[in-house]
C-alpha cells in the first residue's frame, strides 16, 4: 500500500479542496444539489469525513494517525465555524458529531486493514 501513497495524497488534497469549496459557497450555488436530497445531510457529513480520513490514512503522512485524524476533525470544525458567520449556512453540532463518527469508523477500518 505504501507505493500508492502519492496517489492517495493527490486524491486526498483534491478532495479536501472540493469539500472546502462546496462547504463555503451557498448551497443554492451547488449544481444538482437536489439530486443528493435522498441522502440525509448527516449521512453526507459522515460519508465525506469517512472518505477523507481513509484517503489521508492511506497517504502515509509523516505524522501520527491520531494527530492526522484530529486535524481532519479540526477541518470540519473550521467549516462549521465559517457556517456560523455565513449568511446562507448554519453551524450544527450534529454535523460535527457526524464528522466525528465518520473519522472514528475510518480509524477502525484502517486499524483492521493494517492488523
Amino acid at each position: 500500500m505504501q507505493r500508492y501513497s502519492k496517489f492517495f495524497r493527490v486524491i486526498f488534497f483534491v478532495s479536501i479542496a472540493l469539500v472546502a469549496y462546496f462547504s463555503i459557497i451557498s448551497a443554492n450555488k451547488i449544481p444538482n444539489i437536489a439530486a443528493l436530497s435522498f441522502i440525509s445531510d448527516k449521512l453526507l457529513h459522515f460519508l465525506i469525513f469517512l472518505s477523507l480520513s481513509i484517503l489521508g490514512l492511506f497517504s502515509n503522512f509523516k505524522i501520527s494517525n491520531f494527530i492526522f485524524l484530529t486535524l481532519i476533525f479540526c477541518f470540519g470544525l473550521a467549516i462549521e465555524i465559517i457556517h456560523y458567520y455565513h449568511p446562507n449556512r448554519y453551524f450544527e453540532i450534529a454535523d460535527l458529531i457526524a464528522n466525528f463518527v465518520g473519522i472514528l469508523i475510518a480509524s477502525f477500518i484502517f486499524k483492521k486493514k493494517i492488523d
